[in-house]
């Protein structure tokens, strides 16, 4: 059975109870934006009287949420109109009245976890603060089944709820299914980033990113650590500017390796890495765009990447006049030149060469097929980030 109208539950409101009907018409408007009351959730319910309702609707918010709350129980939603009068809402109100947005913001975030119909991050997808409107349509039908889930009495898995809905082929997506509209959504804004440069740089790969790329083998760095695990190494033996390149980058990047007065030792991060590859190429590769460099460090690499990934021999120097035209037409300031994406080009450069990713010397640098692939798995999961607000947790 549909909710009824809710121009006539204001009418009926208005003829019983007047003095609440404006209150009520304000409240409604702002929870359902104009959709039929029965597109309503339970967590949008949370969200208007947690978050909406204090911090963007004037007027006295506990009368509005106890207008609403009657408004809901005409309407036969008396679960929703119980949330507008419980003592959770009355709380958190008077948080935000009494101590501020920071504390009624904390206590709405706590809150609306305890109900357990927000659907919680999944191996496959980091939810977003700023959502697109494909994703914000997944966390919507993902809240909704967790919501049935537990009017049902069921004991869910949160985690796997939520896979299994964002996974599943829907009919109403036409068979296609919500992780694959968000990633597509994501990719997307990921080509459509700052500049026309950059644009048309990473507009080939908008399609090549979509599936995901299969854990390979790191040799190199692989042999290392098996030798740590066995015999701890001698720091003052001479090997090769690349073999010492890949123990800096085993010790200080990765934290596989220790040093132990004059010797190096395998650390348990180092051995959790040896046992799994697919530890070892997701540890890898997540270094080559490390998220918690600085933005401008992380749009050189990305452009280096971009430009070396389909096996282009290029030279230093023309890699990093490529980089500098492509960062430079971003809206950096002031304008970037090739001394400012030296070290970050030549970083990952050395990161590369030393990890066998990549063939380089002063004449020339080029991809190895495992290093396409480990570009190709850095910039996907560069691409396929959550967008979060800047003071976001």
């Amino acid at each position: 059975m549909s909710a009824p109208d809710v121009a006539a539950l204001l009418a009926e409101l208005e003829r019983s109870e007047p003095e609440l009907a404006e209150e009520a018409r304000t409240a409604v408007e702002w929870l359902t934006g104009g959709d039929p009351l029965e597109t309503v959730t339970q967590l949008d319910v949370c969200e208007f009287l947690w978050y909406t309702l204090p911090l963007k609707v004037g007027g006295d918010h506990e009368a509005l949420a106890r207008s609403l709350g009657r408004l809901l129980e005409l309407g036969g939603l008396e679960r929703y109109a119980e949330l507008c009068v419980s003592a959770t809402t009355l709380r958190i109100l008077r948080t935000y009245a009494t101590e501020g947005e920071d504390a009624g913001t904390l206590a709405y975030q706590a809150a609306l976890e305890a109900t357990g119909v927000l659907p919680p991050d999944v191996p496959e997808l980091q939810w977003s603060t700023i959502m697109g409107p494909e994703e914000l349509g997944a966390h919507v039908a993902c809240s909704a089944a967790l919501e049935l889930a537990i009017l049902a009495g069921a004991d869910a898995d949160r985690v796997a709820l939520t896979r299994r809905w964002l996974t599943e082929p829907r009919a109403e997506l036409g068979g296609d299914n919500w992780l694959h509209r968000v990633h597509g959504e994501r990719l997307n804004r990921w080509v459509l980033g700052r500049g026309p440069a950059r644009r048309e740089l990473a507009q080939p790969y908008e399609v090549r990113l979509h599936a995901p790329v299969p854990a390979q083998p790191v040799p190199a760095l692989h042999r290392l650590l098996s030798l740590a695990a066995s015999e701890s190494l001698p720091l003052r033996l001479a090997p090769s500017p690349e073999a010492l390149r890949l123990r800096e980058l085993a010790e200080r990047e990765l934290g596989a390796l220790r040093r132990d007065g004059a010797r190096l030792t395998i650390t348990s991060e180092g051995r959790r890495l040896l046992l799994s590859p697919a530890a070892m190429w997701e540890a890898v590769t997540g270094l080559l765009l490390a998220p918690g460099e600085h933005e401008f460090e992380v749009s050189a690499r990305e452009a280096a990447l971009l430009l070396l990934a389909d096996g282009t021999l290029m030279s230093p120097m023309e890699l990093r006049r490529r980089v500098a035209e492509v960062v430079g037409g971003e809206g950096w300031h002031p304008a970037t030149g090739l001394d400012d994406v030296a070290k970050p080009v030549a970083h990952l450069v050395g990161q590369l060469t030393a990890l066998g990713l990549a063939f380089g010397d002063e004449l020339a640098v080029r991809m190895s097929t495992a290093g396409h692939l480990a570009a190709l798995t850095a910039l996907r999961a560069h691409a396929l980030r959550p967008r979060q607000y800047v003071n976001s947790a």
